[in-house]
């Protein structure tokens, strides 16, 4: 794709001046990083980072039976969320792969957002829209008129706090409120991909710019930056969180992927995927998703093979050399008897055999 063939967010003009280094994901021409991933990473970690993530979907769903509709369509119980509070969910297939995860926000009665992830905004979009048939509720596709700007890292709060009427401070981990934000109506919510405390800003297209201006000069005696897609990359991998078109795909599904929690078999009524994800729950997946922590030299990435002595087990979706741990860390998918913690497995890595012990997810939490 030619750039002008890409979709361009509201803050394109911005990163620009920023000097940040623009690159295609999703569709979107993106900034993968302004000053270098390490340095943003640490940022995020230690201070506070400033995000666009307008590539996002934010599909609304509205009507007496918008909860209902959604629960047949996901595989988490949207009807049973609270007011103001939000979910992670997935939307499967009939055999249980996973088309996109997803955030789920019940935002009023009759009004819940879904956010899901750019590559796959309009196939949601075109599945949420098929899946509503026959129940009393719409879809309102908001992906283009609405931005999301992040504001991640331990001084988020004291960052955002004084910009915004919402009530940080009790606004509960994976909540969401109405507010405004440097005067500007927004939906906050306490939510991010990053394993640090953080808000995300739901505004206008049209009024991103003003938001990510205020929230940059608030912050700069904070030691505010700006984050591209590199280092939210290494953030959500030391905090163990999948990927989708690494760890989570079609042919993957929520148990394969650890995240059999997420599904509902107990809730009522039918939902898509539902008879296929009971079995795998009996039965148990083929495969499991692990953290491995390479012990030699080398960076495991996506696509090597990972081998249990002489016979392979599996392969790595992602990896990099965590800024925060200081070592080479991954996650595989592999034989369900490989991947107990301690294990000690070996990933190819140019040609060479590299030990690397299978350790628990996350790699990082951060200190509550």
């Amino acid at each position: 794709m030619t750039e002008a063939q890409l979709h361009h967010t509201p803050l394109l003009d911005l990163h620009r001046a920023l000097g940040a280094r623009l690159i295609e994901f999703g569709g979107w021409l993106m900034p993968v990083q302004y000053t270098g991933i390490v340095q943003e990473h640490r940022a995020v970690r230690e201070r506070v980072g400033l995000f666009d993530l307008s590539h996002m979907g934010e599909l609304f769903v509205e009507g007496p039976q918008a909860g209902e509709a959604l629960a047949g369509a996901l595989v988490t119980d949207p009807p049973a969320l609270p007011l103001g509070r939000a979910h992670y969910s997935m939307i499967c297939q009939p055999d249980g792969g996973i088309i996109d995860d997803l955030i789920v926000y019940h935002v009023t009665a009759e009004r819940y957002l879904v956010v899901a992830n750019a590559s796959n905004a309009q196939v949601v979009s075109d599945t949420l829209a098929e899946r509503l048939d026959g129940f009393r509720a719409v879809l309102d596709d908001r992906s283009l008129a609405t931005a999301l700007v992040a504001v991640q890292g331990p001084l988020a709060r004291t960052v955002l706090g004084p910009l915004t009427d919402v009530d940080l401070e009790g606004l509960r981990y994976y909540a969401i409120a109405e507010g405004q934000v440097a005067g500007v109506p927004a939906l906050v919510a306490r939510t991010g991909y990053t394993g640090e405390d953080g808000f995300e800003l739901f505004v206008e297209w049209s009024r991103a710019e003003s938001v990510w201006t205020a929230v940059s000069e608030a912050g700069a005696g904070a030691g505010i930056a700006p984050v591209g897609l590199g280092a939210r990359d290494t953030l959500r991998l030391e905090a163990g969180m999948p990927l989708y078109g690494n760890e989570l795909d079609r042919d993957t599904t929520p148990y394969d992927a650890g995240l059999g929690r997420v599904v509902k078999l107990d809730k009522t009524g039918d939902f898509v995927g539902r008879a296929a994800l009971e079995r795998v729950a009996r039965d148990g997946p083929a495969r499991r998703l692990v953290g491995l922590a390479v012990r030699g030299r080398g960076i495991a990435r996506h696509g090597h093979p990972v081998h249990a002595g002489d016979r392979a087990t599996g392969v790595v979706t992602s990896g990099t050399h965590s800024p925060t741990l200081g070592l080479p860390i991954a996650m595989a998918y592999v034989a369900p008897a490989d991947g107990e913690a301690g294990t000690i497995l070996e990933v190819e890595i140019r040609g060479q055999r590299v030990p690397a012990e299978v350790v628990p997810l996350p790699f990082y939490r951060r200190a509550r």
